[in-house]
C-alpha cells in the first residue's frame, strides 16, 4: 500500500508540473479584453472561450497587444496597449491565478516626451540574471529620428524601463534603433549572454519581420537580418520547441496565422502549415505554464 501511494504522488506530481503554453490575445475591435489560447504541443491551439480581463486602463480604453510573463514567484504579470494614439505610457495588471486581476493601471513612461505620438504593444521580458522585468515598446516622438521612408508621425523606435516590483521603474530610455521605423519588439534568451531580438521593420513597403542580436537583454542589438516573413506581418511571439524555435506571426493581410521555424535565427524555414490557430486570434505572447495553471483557465 505504501509504495501504491508513492508511486500515485509521484504520477500526480508530474501531472501538475507538465508544460503548457497559453497564447495572450484579443479580438478587433480590441475594447472587450484579454482572451487566452492554450495547447499542451506548442502547434495546435484552443480558444478558451471567455474574457479574462477587461481594459479600464488609459484614454481609449481598449486592450491590444497583451503581453504577459509568469514571475518567479508565480504571479502573473499583464501589460497591454490602451490606446492607439494619445497615451503616453500603458496598462499593466497581475494575478495569481489567471481569473482574478489586480486593480489595473495605468504606467506614464513617455510623459517626460509631450510630442510623443503614441505608446505601442508594450512587451515584458523577465532578466533572471538581474532578477528584474525588461519592459520595452515602440513610440514615435515627431523629429527626433532621421526621417527616412516613414512620415514623423509613423518614424518609431523602442524604448525601455525595467522594474523589480512594477512599483517603482527605471527612467525610460532609447532601447533599439536600427535606423528604420521599428515596432514589435519580442527578446529571446538563447544562453548566457545570447539574445536575439525578433522585430518588425515597419517601413513601407516592407512591414515584415527581422532579427538582430546582443550578448545583452538591453543591447545594443546589431547585425540586423534580412526579412524572413512577407511584406504585412507583425506580432512576433516566439517559442522554444525542444531543437527549434518557432515564431508566430500575425500574416494580417490575409487575417491569418503563419509561424517561421529556426534553430539559430539566421536560417528560417515556413512552418505555417504545421499550425492550427483559431481565427479572429490577435497578437499578444505564447506563455509556457504548468497543467496546473490550464486546469484554472479551463
Amino acid at each position: 500500500m505504501k509504495k501504491f501511494f508513492i508511486i500515485s504522488l509521484i504520477a500526480g506530481l508530474s501531472s501538475c508540473s507538465g508544460k503548457a503554453w497559453l497564447f495572450t490575445g484579443f479580438n478587433e475591435p480590441a475594447t472587450d479584453g484579454m482572451r487566452l489560447l492554450y495547447s499542451t504541443n506548442g502547434t495546435s491551439w484552443k480558444d478558451a472561450g471567455k474574457i479574462f480581463i477587461k481594459p479600464e486602463a488609459g484614454e481609449q480604453k481598449v486592450m491590444r497587444d497583451p503581453s504577459m510573463v509568469k514571475g518567479p514567484d508565480g504571479t502573473f504579470h499583464l501589460v497591454w496597449t490602451s490606446s492607439w494614439r494619445g497615451d503616453k505610457g500603458f496598462g499593466y495588471a497581475h494575478s495569481n491565478d489567471l481569473i482574478n486581476w489586480s486593480p489595473q493601471q495605468f504606467i506614464p513612461v513617455m510623459q517626460h516626451e509631450p510630442t510623443t505620438v503614441n505608446v505601442w504593444a508594450p512587451e515584458l521580458f523577465y532578466d533572471d540574471d538581474s532578477a528584474r522585468f525588461i519592459i520595452i515598446w515602440a513610440s514615435c516622438i515627431p523629429g527626433r529620428f532621421d526621417k527616412g521612408i516613414e512620415e514623423d508621425s509613423n518614424n518609431h523606435r523602442m524604448y525601455a524601463t525595467t522594474t523589480k516590483d512594477f512599483k517603482e521603474f527605471s527612467p525610460t530610455q532609447l532601447f533599439c534603433d536600427p535606423g528604420f521605423s521599428i515596432i514589435d519588439a519580442v527578446i529571446v534568451k538563447r544562453a548566457l549572454k545570447d539574445y536575439v531580438l525578433v522585430l518588425k521593420d515597419n517601413t513601407r513597403p516592407n512591414r515584415n519581420l527581422r532579427v538582430a542580436f546582443s550578448d545583452s537583454p538591453m543591447g545594443p542589438f546589431k547585425n540586423v537580418t534580412e526579412p524572413f516573413t512577407d511584406v504585412l506581418t507583425e506580432g512576433p511571439a516566439v517559442i522554444r520547441l525542444k531543437d527549434r524555435w518557432l515564431i508566430y506571426y500575425d500574416a494580417y493581410r490575409n487575417k491569418t496565422y503563419g509561424a517561421a521555424s529556426t534553430n539559430d535565427f539566421i536560417h528560417f524555414s515556413d512552418f505555417s502549415k504545421s499550425i492550427n490557430v483559431p481565427e479572429g486570434h490577435k497578437h499578444g505572447t505564447i506563455v509556457p505554464v504548468t497543467n496546473r495553471d490550464l486546469k484554472k483557465i479551463k
